[in-house]
């Protein structure tokens, strides 16, 4: 049987896959700092506020629409008419990858960041191009990098913002400099902000949405995975604005109602789930600032669930990962995963229970 070359990815595990397993086999207790899933991470939930939202009786009646029911994109913009909602925020790539693109066309995204965009790329038969964030007590793009990076195929540029997982958020001078680039090479935005709820701290240079641009087509993102800490109601959304946005919502809606993917009762649940997920988002920013406090040596980072701690360039990063596992039975992500341009650095979730972090934080190299 001949499979599809846009599955192509390499599945044979890696040393650290295979010796966290052997550990785990063995019954030993691992002190897991990579934990991205917040219902694994010993969060107070509003259990009763949660289900109750799901007694509504309209959700044992279908009524298909493909931007989503009025009233949950009411519940997540002022602008309901220019939102459509998805499954997640995946899916949400996914179609607009659909929209902008055609095969072999190119869309940029940031380095460091999350590693997920070449297999969601790769399966519509994109090409990912990266632009690299610099680090100078803090993180930058790269304009002059970015903008040697367009061809003639490039349709796109993505941001993530704050970014996963340097925790840094465009500044109004960039998002200036990349209005220009953009609207010059006629190259539409998106703008993942799934962490945009998150800063550790006020700053009045901080772009925390690009939701107001109008001088290119813009595409803005969020969910409830993130914003509320519940990945498992499966429910994201896209607002759009700037030129050409009639258009543009008349086609993600073609594209939407060709597979109708998000369900009805997380749509008439989406209020009250707003509302009992503000208790969450506040526990877990929270656990994120304090675990800050426990990682001195973290570059600067300010939102989201992550940090990037330097260490010594002694050994590489995998290297480092394995010892760590090894020698303490403590869990990290090497910089790699990520797409570092460098070594050496391990990544941190700031989700882990803080007792936890504690007790690894000592044998995180200096």
């Amino acid at each position: 049987m001949k499979f599809s070359r846009r599955l192509h990815w390499d599945l044979t595990p890696n040393r650290v896959t295979e010796l966290l397993a052997a550990k785990r086999a063995e019954g030993q207790s691992i002190l897991d700092l990579t934990e991205s899933n917040p219902t694994n991470a010993g969060f107070a939930y509003p259990a009763e506020r949660i289900l109750a939202a799901f007694a509504n009786p309209e959700s044992l009646h279908y009524e298909p629409s493909a931007k989503g029911l009025l009233t949950a994109r009411q519940a997540v913009s002022s602008h309901p008419e220019r939102t459509l909602l998805t499954a997640s925020t995946s899916e949400a790539y996914s179609y607009l990858f659909k929209l902008l693109t055609d095969p072999g066309d190119e869309v940029l995204v940031p380095r460091p960041s999350y590693p997920l965009f070449e297999f969601l790329a790769t399966l519509e038969s994109v090409r990912i191009v990266q632009y690299p964030l610099f680090y100078h007590e803090g993180w930058s793009m790269d304009m002059h990098s970015l903008e040697s990076a367009i061809t003639g195929r490039t349709r796109a540029v993505v941001l993530v913002n704050p970014n996963n997982p340097t925790g840094s958020y465009l500044k109004r001078n960039e998002l200036s400099q990349l209005i220009e680039i953009c609207a010059r090479h006629d190259l539409a935005i998106i703008s993942d902000e799934v962490f945009a709820e998150y800063a550790f701290a006020p700053d009045a240079g901080r772009v925390e949405t690009l939701g107001g641009v109008d001088e290119v087509l813009t595409f803005c993102m969020s969910g409830l995975s993130k914003l509320c800490g519940l990945p498992q109601m499966k429910l994201g959304w896209i607002h759009v604005n700037g030129p050409n946005t009639n258009e543009a919502m008349m086609r993600l809606e073609l594209i939407a109602d060709t597979f109708l993917s998000v369900g009805t009762p997380v749509q008439h649940a989406l209020p009250q789930l707003l509302a009992a997920g503000k208790s969450v988002r506040e526990q877990i920013l929270t656990r994120a600032k304090a675990n800050l406090a426990l990682l001195p040596h973290r570059l600067h980072v300010e939102g989201g669930w992550y940090a990037s701690v330097r260490v010594p360039r002694i050994r590489s990063e995998e290297e480092w990962v394995l010892a760590l596992l090894q020698e303490h039975n403590v869990l990290v992500q090497p910089g790699y995963f990520y797409d570092f341009d460098s070594e050496a650095y391990l990544i941190v979730s700031l989700l882990t229970p803080p007792d936890m972090l504690k007790r690894a934080a000592p044998f995180l190299p200096v």
